[in-house]
């Protein structure tokens, strides 16, 4: 038992900066799910239920679009198919002797960021980690969009986007030290901003010229 509690709170002290970090995202969450027509009571429920940024602004958007069940069900699954990748990876962390139950809980709330401090725990994890990550994470992502839903449209624009800002401090808390340790890791991490980086502008030329073939000539 005293194993557990240690675990449940070494999970809790390290999910705190977490925890901060989605309170301030789940500003910008909560004001796309205000201009689906979503309440804060909802809003809340919703995202305690899919503690996902990335499916949750296509579901919230995907609600305000009025689309079918099966577009939103694929849209969300091609948004969060990483996980499936994660999962697997995470799982060779857990003791064979780790039960259905514990692996089911923990998939519940296997964001990136409780997925990146449980992966830097040294020798097996403890399940009780993951739950003492998610007592606090949950409750501040769901907390953070509901006071999105209500306050959020009244905050400057600017003071929105900084608070977004919080979300690649964190990532970079994950992977630097990490990074600095190991040198495969550091590669790792610098060809898949390099990918990341060339992606995003591929994209952004593409629709461009997409976009400029679909002007009328003059």
């Amino acid at each position: 038992f005293l194993e557990k509690r240690d675990w449940y709170k070494k999970g809790l002290v390290d999910g705190i900066p977490i925890a901060l970090g989605y309170f301030a995202v789940a500003f910008t969450l909560g004001i796309t799910a205000k201009n689906s027509g979503l309440t804060a009571l909802q809003t809340f429920i919703a995202t305690a239920l899919t503690n996902a940024s990335a499916g949750g602004y296509a579901g919230f958007t995907g609600i305000a679009e009025n689309v079918s069940y099966l577009d939103m069900a694929l849209t969300i699954f091609v948004v969060n198919i990483r996980y499936f990748l994660m999962s697997c990876a995470l799982s060779q962390k857990l003791s064979s002797k780790t039960s259905l139950v514990h692996r089911l809980l923990i998939g519940f709330d296997l964001t990136d960021e409780i997925f990146g401090i449980s992966m830097a725990v040294k020798g097996n994890l403890c399940p009780y980690y993951n739950y003492g990550a998610m007592s606090i994470t949950i409750p501040s992502w769901a907390t953070g969009a509901a006071l999105g839903v209500i306050i959020g449209n009244v905050l400057p624009h600017s003071v929105v986007n900084a608070l977004s800002v919080g979300i690649y401090g964190m990532f970079l808390a994950i992977i630097i030290p990490p990074a600095k340790k190991n040198k495969i890791i550091a590669g790792i991490v610098a060809v898949s901003f390099a990918l990341s980086f060339a992606f995003a502008k591929i994209t952004s030329s593409s629709t461009k010229i997409l976009k400029s073939s679909l002007m009328p000539s003059a």
